[in-house]
């Protein structure tokens, strides 16, 4: 087997499915080598093996989330140096609101590039989304709020779902079909604001009584906060040990108890911090929109991770040949994945209308789409499909988030703003491809 094939499936890639890709090294019939490659948990029984065995990955070029994570500290530290208030309660809840649009719209297109495809839609589907949730829940049309995200999120899923199937049906590029749903979104987007007479100059505003409006625009009470974290990190807990239980009485691999309860510790103290943080700003509690895009995330975690359409979406992004060679059905499994990318796009859409209060026609598609690629790539998800978790797109929606609020706090004008991210995103991708090149000698 060849380094990588058309989809680019390299040893980079064995890192985010370990049972998808033990059924396609099985098919495929990958070297001793490659299967070194497989998550440490495949191998390791102790807490001491797990990181020797990460640390050997580590070596190989298999660096994970690390350099992002450090990436991430540095930003932060910079301008903290640059401006004292950056890292205030105030500052640090809205740059979390902020980072909610990017990190959604970055899962969104997580949902096409691991498939090895591209989704340039996403935007103008997102603002589609908020249009028809906005319009429906606004007078004269007055339906429950839940009805409109019903109906935008649907008619979202369903877009996705018709471009997959022009992509996989018919096989056309992905780039050629998503690039026209994004006028045709564009368009329609248009056509909604015209018709609606609500919206003057193209903009429409949501009801501050609605919960759409609340998701960003206000925040849970401070002990509300706190039972919610608790009662997080209980669920948390009670499912990775009762999966990682699962897994051992069906003899497939899972992490050491030391590693589970060690993530845990992290969780929680990330959590701990976080609540702190929101509990300090005035009015005090965690803004609504944080539990919610933790929660669409988790969700998302888990098909990918837990069931068969996750590891086959992993698995036709290594190699859709083996893929298929192993009786997946590529078409469907693609369709539905642009399906995905639809309705988390819609959602996307929802939160940045929230965010703003309002929707408008002026809303630039077409840069929502490039960031949403950044957030993923930055956090390390793969261009070449495969590879990429929902936490991928938490971190480059953060990243993307400090630098756009830091510099604004420094008064940096957007031009130099849009530079600098330019900058980061092909440093994020360099690092993406000099970690492929170097992992794919293992291949051969």
């Amino acid at each position: 087997m060849e380094a990588s094939d058309q989809s680019g499936g390299t040893q980079g890639e064995l890192t985010d499915a370990p049972d998808a890709v033990i059924g396609i090294a099985a098919e495929a019939e990958l070297s001793e080598a490659a299967l070194s490659a497989l998550p440490a948990e495949v191998f390791a029984q102790s807490l001491s093996e797990y990181f020797r065995a990460w640390g050997r990955r580590l070596r190989n070029g298999e660096s994970g989330a690390l350099p992002i994570i450090g990436g991430l500290i540095g930003v932060v530290i910079f301008f903290q140096l640059e401006q004292s208030q950056f890292l205030t309660s105030v500052n640090l809840v809205n740059l979390f609101v902020q980072a909610s649009i990017y990190v959604m719209f970055g899962a969104a297109e997580l949902g096409a590039l691991l498939l090895s495809e591209i989704d340039l839609s996403v935007g103008y589907v997102g603002a589609v989304a908020a249009f028809i949730i906005a319009e429906l829940n606004q007078p004269p049309v007055s339906l429950p709020w839940w009805i409109g995200v019903i109906a935008g999120v649907g008619f979202t899923c369903l877009w996705g779902a018709l471009q997959g199937t022009l992509i996989t049906r018919i096989g056309l590029p992905s780039f050629v079909v998503t690039l026209g749903g994004l006028l045709a979104m564009q368009g329609l987007m248009l056509e909604l604001a015209t018709v609606d007479k609500t919206a003057s100059g193209g903009v429409i505003t949501l009801n501050g009584a609605s919960p759409v409006y609340k998701l960003a625009g206000s925040q849970m009470s401070a002990t509300l906060s706190w039972i919610v974290l608790v009662a997080t990190l209980a669920g948390i807990a009670a499912y990775s040990l009762a999966r990682a239980r699962r897994r051992r009485r069906q003899g497939l691999a899972a992490p050491p108890l030391g590693v589970t309860l060690l993530t845990l510790v992290l969780t929680a103290i990330g959590g701990t911090v976080l609540v702190v943080i929101c509990n300090s700003n005035t009015p005090a509690g965690v803004p609504w929109v944080v539990p919610f895009v933790v929660i669409v995330l988790g969700v998302f975690g888990f098909v990918l991770s837990s069931t068969k359409l996750g590891r086959y979406i992993y698995a036709i992004g290594a190699n859709p040949e083996a893929a298929r060679r192993a009786g997946v059905n590529v078409s469907l499994v693609r369709t539905i994945g642009f399906a995905i990318c639809g309705l988390l796009a819609g959602m996307a859409g929802m939160v940045y209308e929230s965010r703003l209060g309002s929707m408008s026609t002026d809303i630039d598609g077409g840069t929502i789409v490039l960031y949403a690629v950044a957030a993923a790539v930055i956090g390390g998800a793969s261009l070449f499909g495969g590879r990429g978790r929902p936490l991928h797109a938490l971190l480059g929606g953060l990243v993307i988030a400090v630098v756009v609020n830091g510099l604004g706090l420094m008064g940096v004008s957007t031009a130099i703003t849009d530079m600098i991210t330019a900058a980061v995103l092909i440093a994020a991708v360099t690092l993406d491809a000099l970690v492929r090149r170097r992992a794919a000698p293992g291949l051969r």
